[in-house]
């Protein structure tokens, strides 16, 4: 049985929903305490996590009346304490608080603390069988096959809260798993779809931070610019969604208005629109099985005039094709795949590598893994995380001989 509830049967909250929300001081925890705070009535805050934002985080402790808060840096739990010192809220740090975070009782968990670190957390809220709104992408992409079996072995909900995700999973309540013929996933195609190869070969940190229609975090935003991040997408919706590779296409969409749709058997396309706004997915979330007011702008499609659709070009953006390469490959690669990603990004912000070479690095990590006769099925986030720590000091090993190849 499925974590992923396709079909939201409308039941009335009697009473206000207990909500813990890990990475609370990103942009996706944002936006979730933007809504938390436009309906105070219906939510109560049971626990807050942030990875080293310790004046953001007691702001909003003190603000909802937090009753746990973690801090993942350990330096920083002193400096916790003295700034809710006399609030009553209690306080953790290192991965243990975060953990505990996310086991503490709340109906309702936001997973959005970004990168491996965050799969622990999650598989927390899971195996207690929280109504889990997941925003981290590594999860699945490093852990898919488990994780979806756990959350299904204890109950769990899972709610996609990724704009493409929860389009998709809105749209697949039209029909029945068995009518579905493919589920096709938005993109952009970021700060460089118009650009030349060689131009996108050069590309500063500052204009990979350009994104046309969306304000994300830095690594994200320059994922999206590599595409990297619709290929962590398409991951994540094969594992959230039981899907094959085939059976997900990617569609650019430069006007971000359109974020996923389901075609189904009769070869009717179900498709789900709102303006460019994390908001209204996480608050279709926040809201489930209910729908709750959100605040992003109406959608007004007479002052957009049109839509426009392209085929993604695997040649200008092979960060892409290798995430089909990493899907159909199974056994951790995908899990390679996206811990390579994160330490080329890394060494593009810190200017070790060119843009270009992103994807480049990416290659070479998996062809290495590959090669080397490591594949095996994870089966526990132990797995996860030691493949991914593998895949990461190859990564950098790796990184200078990538930094001196010419496109």
């Amino acid at each position: 049985m499925s974590a992923v509830p396709l079909r939201n049967n409308k039941a009335a909250a009697a009473a206000a929903r207990s909500v813990t929300v890990l990475g609370a001081t990103g942009s996706i925890g944002d936006s979730t305490m933007d809504l938390i705070r436009a309906a105070p009535e219906r939510y109560r805050v049971e626990a807050l996590t942030a990875n080293g934002n310790v004046a953001a985080l007691a702001k909003l402790a003190k603000e909802f009346s937090a009753r746990f808060v973690a801090i993942a840096d350990t330096s920083k739990l002193a400096e916790l304490k003295a700034a809710l010192a006399g609030t009553g809220t209690e306080c953790g740090a290192g991965e243990s608080a975060v953990i505990e975070a996310a086991a503490r009782p709340a109906d309702w968990v936001m997973a959005a603390v970004s990168g491996a670190a965050g799969l622990k957390p999650a598989l927390a809220a899971v195996d207690r069988g929280a109504h889990v709104a997941l925003a981290n992408k590594e999860c699945l992409v490093c852990a898919g096959d488990f994780f979806m079996q756990r959350a299904a072995k204890a109950g769990a909900c899972i709610l996609p809260a990724d704009s493409e995700h929860n389009a998709l999973f809105q749209a697949l309540g039209s029909g029945n798993r068995d009518e579905l013929v493919r589920v096709i996933i938005t993109a952009s195609g970021g700060p460089f779809r118009t650009w030349k190869p060689a131009d996108i070969e050069q590309a500063t940190l500052e204009q990979a931070l350009k994104h046309p229609n969306w304000s994300m975090g830095q690594k994200i935003t320059i994922d999206s610019a590599s595409m990297m991040n619709k290929g962590l997408e398409v991951i994540e919706a094969s594992y959230l969604f039981a899907l094959t590779p085939d059976e997900i296409d990617v569609l650019v969409h430069p006007q971000s208005i359109i974020h996923g749709m389901v075609e189904f058997s009769d070869r009717s396309v179900v498709a789900q629109l709102g303006a460019p706004d994390m908001r209204t997915p996480i608050a279709h979330c926040l809201g489930w099985p209910d729908r709750i007011k959100g605040p992003a702008a109406k959608l007004d499609l007479a002052k957009i005039g049109q839509l426009t659709f392209e085929a993604p070009d695997f040649d200008r953006f092979p960060g892409l094709r290798l995430a089909y390469d990493s899907l159909r490959t199974g056994k951790g690669a995908t899990t390679v795949y996206n811990a390579a990603n994160e330490v080329a990004v890394a060494a593009f912000i810190a200017g070790k590598i060119r843009f270009g070479a992103i994807a480049r690095l990416v290659e070479a990590t998996l062809d290495d893994w590959i090669r080397g006769g490591n594949q095996a099925p994870l089966t526990s986030a132990d797995d996860a995380i030691s493949v991914d720590h593998v895949a990461r000091n190859r990564a950098a090993a790796l990184l200078p001989q990538i930094a001196l190849k010419a496109s």
